[in-house]
């Protein structure tokens, strides 16, 4: 069993951060999204106990009966060993239909840090975590009716993800999911999807992973292609991003507009949105420090932004809302909790988990942190990615503050691609789901933007009107991975 009790003496020293319950991004010294003062640790590596790895290969455990317990449906977990020191946790799971042809879709949650058990436990997977937090219920809105499912704990040192915690920006997160899936698609276990349309979805700081990782993707393929990297072309046809952290600079001042009117009610006070207003505009203030983040890309300058910002204007605007669901007071207590049960001993065994399971990685986060990638502009990745003719979804919640709406969509309009002068000729249109209004959403070409209602930062937990629970982000789903346009039912 890993153990990193010097790393955790050290951070619980450096990082009082406090544990919001369905959070993905760290309250860090009180700033959601915070930094820790520079050389509060001064080095951060997993202290891993030795295990048998088998650098290039995966450990597999099959049908542990977790999760999916439809019947007939494979599933298998485990580790890809990068290397000796380096091993990334996966748990696939087969499509409940026709999963010979069925795309394969990846499923990346965000932070960075944070685990990709989220999204298969309280979203969008085979089970969902009960309100005790005790157990799962099957899930009938699970993605996996349409695509087979592989949710990936990265980068090294994510929730059961294990190893020396070196990663730190989006660029190198992308290297080593391109080198996991190139030792997944080798397996002959999973080789025979290699063939198979495949997606990246992800959502929160995935804003930055999804089209980072997506450019990275094909540059490799055209690299396999022309004879200079060697290894298998990934068959890469859509990529959907939740609620993502893209564009900063576009996307701040969304902040102080969600925060004074959204469809539900102001977070904060007038004379907060005018201090919050004062931050983003003065001379040296936020909008300044992220233009010269994008100038300079200076590690230095980019993490001083993003402590800047983070700590005038992202968390005073929450008020005493949640963030990630701003109908209810903190703490909000769902989604429900999913420590417990992927700590239980005994849940570990059955799949294969080799280290104490974490919502998010401190060690990671802090490497981010601490070059400052947070505040890159991911748009470029975004619009090299769409013109490339990858079917690209971009959808939020509108319940969701911390990567609202408001951001969410001036990121969309400033996109500089083939679909852009088509998009910006469309209307809004009502998305209907069974005849219930669920949303507005716009398609461009290959390029497709959708606003939920009722939905909260995890798109997928929520559900609207008498629909159930990710009833609306199943349809958005299957909708996308037919290579179809959205369309109302």
């Amino acid at each position: 069993m890993p153990f990193r009790l010097s790393a955790l003496v050290a951070l619980l020293a450096a990082l009082p951060a406090a544990t919001v319950l369905g959070g993905q991004i760290p309250l860090v010294n009180g700033a959601y999204g915070g930094v820790r003062p520079l050389n509060a640790v001064d080095a951060i590596l997993a202290d891993v106990t030795p295990l048998a790895t088998t650098p290039g290969k995966l450990r597999v455990v099959e049908n542990s009966g977790v999760c999916e317990t439809t019947k007939g449906v494979y599933q298998a977990s485990g580790y890809g060993d990068l290397t000796s020191k380096e091993s990334i946790w996966f748990w696939f799971f087969e499509s409940r239909s026709n999963p010979e042809t069925a795309p394969l879709s990846i499923w990346l949650n965000g932070g960075p840090g944070s685990s990709s058990m989220i999204g298969l436990f309280q979203e969008n997977g085979p089970c969902r975590i009960n309100n005790d937090s005790a157990d799962v219920s099957l899930n009938p809105n699970s993605w996996n009716e349409v695509s087979n499912m592989l949710y990936i704990d990265q980068p090294v040192g994510v929730g059961f993800s294990h190893g020396t915690t070196t990663v730190g920006t989006s660029e190198e997160a992308a290297s080593d999911v391109w080198k996991f899936l190139q030792i997944f698609f080798a397996d002959s276990r999973f080789s025979k999807y290699q063939k198979n349309d495949f997606a990246i979805w992800t959502e929160s700081y995935g804003g930055h992973y999804g089209p980072t990782f997506a450019a990275y993707f094909l540059s490799q393929n055209k690299a396999i292609a022309n004879g200079t990297v060697s290894g298998v072309p990934i068959n890469l046809k859509f990529l959907g991003v939740g609620d993502g952290l893209t564009d900063p600079l576009n996307q701040y001042p969304g902040y102080i507009s969600y925060a004074a009117s959204n469809p539900y009610h102001a977070l904060v006070s007038s004379s907060t949105i005018s201090s919050a207003n004062k931050s983003w505009t003065r001379s040296g203030g936020c909008r300044d420090q992220i233009t010269s983040c994008y100038n300079t890309g200076s590690e230095t300058t980019c993490s001083n932004a993003q402590s800047f910002c983070n700590n005038d204007i992202l968390s005073p605007l929450a008020g005493n809302y949640d963030v990630y669901y701003v109908l209810t007071k903190n703490p909000d207590p769902y989604p429900p909790d999913i420590t417990d049960y992927l700590q239980s001993a005994a849940l570990m065994k059955k799949i294969g988990a080799e280290s104490t399971w974490q919502e998010t990685s401190d060690d990671v986060y802090s490497n981010f942190a601490d070059t400052g990638d947070w505040m890159h502009n991911s748009r470029p990745y975004l619009e090299t990615v769409i013109d490339a003719g990858v079917r690209t979804i971009v959808y939020d919640g509108d319940a969701d503050f911390i990567l609202n709406f408001h951001g969410v969509e001036a990121m969309v309009d400033a996109l500089q691609t083939q679909f852009t002068d088509e998009y910006a000729q469309q209307e809004f249109a009502n998305y209907t789901v069974k005849g219930q209004s669920t949303g507005v959403f716009k398609n461009a070409g290959t390029f497709s933007y959708v606003r939920i209602f009722g939905a909260g930062h995890e798109v997928p937990a929520y559900t609207h009107g008498s629909l159930s629970v990710g009833e609306a982000a199943l349809q958005m789903f299957s909708q996308i991975m037919s290579n179809s346009s959205l369309k109302s039912t």
